[in-house]
């Protein structure tokens, strides 16, 4: 566990410093935006740690919030893919991906129904469902930007255009699954996730924490693929693009 003191925040202080400062001079374009991200997580984590150790007692309270988070996820994967209101659409993957998992797992009975255990699973599959969905947005228009003239010529053989844009952008945005798989094949040699490291710490035997941790990145496979497959569908259909 951390020890929560003075070393902490100049700790913090610090790596915050260091990637804003090699982002700068690297010219990645992020310097700014890498400070700002750490504040906002301080804040923000400190404002949720108050909130769940309220809301937990409720099953409606913990619906409310798990809504709430499905928002943020959404509005932040659209203004990603379009830069603007366009991108609420980025809400139809996130949700049917995350949601439909989490849904499962209360069925089966592999998560409880306490507000404890649903808001973080619902909260690594939420986000899990934003970065795929960010991803694959964002390959896809990028993809249809740089081969436009593919798309014509393939409109010019007589494909639909939701075909034609789908030849296209399709192999592009299933690279959005890489980080998951990647995570997936090498967890215990190379990570040790959230979930596993959290278990452990909170008392719970290796074999538990092993268990619950390959559930959690078998759901974040489905979630991932379920988000990456509705958000070339919607790209496809014209839903998300860059707002004009």
């Amino acid at each position: 566990m951390l020890v929560v003191g003075p070393k902490l925040a100049v700790t913090l202080v610090v790596l915050t410093a260091v990637a804003a400062a090699v982002a700068t001079v690297g010219r990645l374009g992020h310097g700014r935006q890498i400070v700002v991200a750490a504040v906002r997580a301080a804040v923000q984590l400190a404002a949720v740690s108050l909130l769940i150790a309220a809301i937990v007692a409720s099953l409606w309270a913990t619906a409310a919030f798990v809504v709430v988070m499905c928002a943020v996820a959404a509005g932040t994967s659209g203004r990603r893919i379009t830069g603007g209101a366009r991108g609420w659409w980025a809400a139809v993957p996130i949700v049917a991906g995350s949601l439909s998992v989490v849904l499962g797992l209360l069925l089966a009975g592999l998560v409880p129904a306490r507000g404890i255990a649903v808001i973080p699973v619902a909260g690594i599959l939420i986000g899990g469902a934003m970065t795929a969905t960010s991803l694959a947005g964002r390959r896809a228009l990028d993809e249809l930007t740089g081969r436009r003239g593919e798309v014509e010529a393939a409109l010019a053989l007589g494909l639909l255009p939701r075909d034609a844009v789908l030849l296209v952008c399709r192999p592009a945005a299933g690279q959005a699954l890489i980080p998951a798989l990647d995570q997936t094949r090498t967890v215990g040699l190379v990570t040790l996730p959230g979930a596993f490291v959290g278990m452990l710490l909170g008392g719970a035997g290796p074999l538990a924490a092993g268990i619950t941790q390959l559930v959690v990145l078998v759901g974040l496979l489905a979630v991932e693929a379920v988000a990456v497959v509705l958000t070339v569908e919607l790209v496809a259909r014209g839903r998300l693009r860059p707002t004009p």
